[in-house]
């Protein structure tokens, strides 16, 4: 894969989503052990809001993977509900999410913009 071909966005992005994996994983034992959440519905919340991270991760190829994790986003915040901390953890992930977005779609649009004039000049033809 060229360096044209990698997408800054879906690196950052993708961090984000795997970095929060871990933490809203990591909320099952804390909701069973402070929030007196029964441990099926704190499994069941925290490890699978986990796998759609994971999942859309995965599919940031596609657009449908973003949209995935904006859901993602919004899903963390409402764990506050269940664990409180998560209302912070979870806006701060989205303020994450979202400048990984922004500054993404940023730099691969000023990168497409560089290359373009690059091969206009002439600089991508060889000898």
């Amino acid at each position: 894969m060229s360096d044209r071909d990698r997408s800054p966005r879906r690196a950052m992005c993708a961090a984000v989503l795997s970095f929060e994996a871990v933490v809203v994983a990591l909320t099952a034992p804390v909701a069973i052990a402070i929030s007196d959440v029964s441990p099926a519905v704190a499994l069941v919340v925290g490890l699978g809001l986990a796998v759609a991270c994971v999942l859309a991760a995965g599919m940031l190829r596609t657009e449908r993977g973003y949209q995935l994790g904006w859901l993602v986003q919004v899903a963390a915040i409402a764990l506050g509900f269940l664990v409180t901390t998560m209302f912070f953890l979870g806006a701060m992930f989205a303020l994450l999410w979202g400048t990984a977005d922004y500054l993404g779609r940023k730099i691969e649009r000023e990168r497409a913009e560089a290359y373009a004039r690059f091969d206009a000049e002439g600089g991508g033809s060889v000898g």
